[in-house]
């Protein structure tokens, strides 16, 4: 299995911490491939000519691109073990939902936090907490997006847990204080193997993210 699925991906990315984490849900053997972004490989390029931006899922010789896409491919392909998505359409709908949310919502604003000052930066500090906000309460008291069974929108936040500390630093947000309920699901869903093995130190990421504005930004 592992030399027919390959996957390009970068360490800190948490749209390529989804299909990481969907790989290992399934127990699919797969070789990873580490890019650097600011040289981009050639198969990357080939692969997804389009958007030339990881993850990309390379299945038997074929691309498939987008991590949602890519989650949902894993799911169909392998189905038997650890459902993804609901089996009832409503429920797999609603969970679609959520994650287009997640994708169109929370992305720009949490970029700005680390990559913008000033105005720009307290813009997207608000725009991120109205997110939170919203995804703390569709949440609630359930163990899991979807209930009591780890699914689809887990898979689709959880990696940005692993930037909240750096959110914090850089932006002087408050989420683990404002937060309780969104950091006992993310220390719950950290607890499954496939999510420790997905999501980076958060130490890591912050000292990243740091050496990139002293250099960029001269911060």
């Amino acid at each position: 299995m592992a030399e027919e699925v390959i996957l390009l991906d970068y360490w800190a990315s948490m749209f390529g911490m989804r299909t990481r984490i969907a790989l290992d849900e399934k127990g699919v053997k797969y070789e990873y491939r580490e890019e650097d972004l600011s040289n981009k490989s050639p198969l990357l390029l080939e692969m997804n000519p389009i958007h030339m931006k990881i993850p990309v899922l390379i299945h038997k010789g074929k691309p498939i691109c987008e991590s949602i896409i890519q989650v949902q491919y894993i799911d169909e392909l392998w189905p038997d073990t650890n459902p993804i998505l609901p089996s009832d359409p409503y429920k797999r709908a609603q969970a679609r939902f959520w994650v287009d949310y997640i994708d169109k919502k929370t992305y720009g604003p949490c970029k700005a936090l680390w990559s913008e000052t000033g105005e720009k930066q307290e813009a997207a500090k608000v725009e991120f907490i109205e997110v939170l906000t919203t995804l703390d309460s569709e949440l609630g008291d359930k163990s899991f997006f979807g209930g009591n069974e780890f699914g689809l929108v887990d898979i689709a936040f959880i990696g940005f847990y692993s930037w909240f500390r750096t959110y914090e630093e850089v932006a002087n947000l408050s989420i683990v204080a404002k937060f309780p309920k969104l950091i006992s699901w993310a220390q719950r869903c950290s607890k499954r193997e496939s999510v420790a093995k997905a999501l980076p130190d958060s130490d890591k990421v912050l000292k990243s993210v740091s050496d990139h504005r002293k250099t960029v930004l001269g911060l």
